[in-house]
């Protein structure tokens, strides 16, 4: 099977490193351009780094981003104390920028995003990072990608040696998988479906816990 170069968003950030670390491990990676507002600190053969204060600034022609096969956008931030103008500004309009600044060079290319449980697609319910994300994920599908995949992972358990994990998380990362053990996921996991939604795809675009899962296999 042939080997991928991907983009990778949220390295600093808990789950875009844990998934930056399974593909420093896994294989099937040949490369990694990671795009970030600050380095992730790690240092590898298949890593480079391009450093971006702000998402919404990058050229749409930037040569940065030619000649990859995926991209996995694992940046975000917590809606919590932002108002729907300010998340959409975050959440919609940089994940779309960024979306057609690589696609321009990428035709052929698959888009991951992380995105998250009870997420909305019809947009217009109460919760409202959920209709902010559902408006997102709907957006992503409909710009051309080969496939765009919305990965709507539950509780994700580290990879072992991550630096970016709350503290406020960790006194409960060994209680979930046992607790709820439907609604939890690895990085590992989440990381390996990824890499196999890129080269074998799925039959659908939005990928629940248990699409995870199984892709993960």
């Amino acid at each position: 099977m042939k080997s991928i170069k991907i983009i990778l968003t949220g390295a600093t950030g808990m789950v875009g490193e844990g998934i930056l670390m399974e593909c420093l491990e896994n294989p099937e990676i040949s490369e990694i351009l990671s795009v970030s507002r600050k380095p992730s600190g790690k240092k590898h053969a298949k890593l480079k780094e391009y450093i971006v204060s702000d998402f919404l600034e990058l050229d749409i022609n930037d040569d940065h981003f030619k000649g990859y096969d995926a991209v996995f956008f694992c940046a975000g931030t917590s809606s919590m104390g932002m108002n729907e103008e300010d998340y959409t500004k975050v959440t919609f309009d940089t994940t779309l920028h960024f979306a057609k600044a690589v696609l321009r060079h990428n035709p052929d290319m698959v888009f991951n995003y992380v995105s998250g449980v009870y997420t909305d697609k019809t947009e217009s319910g109460k919760m409202m990072w959920a209709r902010v994300k559902g408006r997102t994920e709907n957006a992503l599908r409909k710009l051309g990608f080969r496939a765009a995949y919305n990965f709507r992972p539950g509780f994700m358990k580290p990879v072992e040696g991550q630096e970016h994990v709350k503290w406020f998380f960790k006194p409960f990362i060994w209680i979930f998988p046992i607790v709820l053990p439907s609604k939890s996921l690895t990085l590992r996991e989440v990381g390996k479906a990824m890499i196999n939604a890129v080269q074998k795809g799925y039959p659908v675009s939005t990928l629940e816990i248990k699409d995870i899962k199984n892709l993960a296999i």
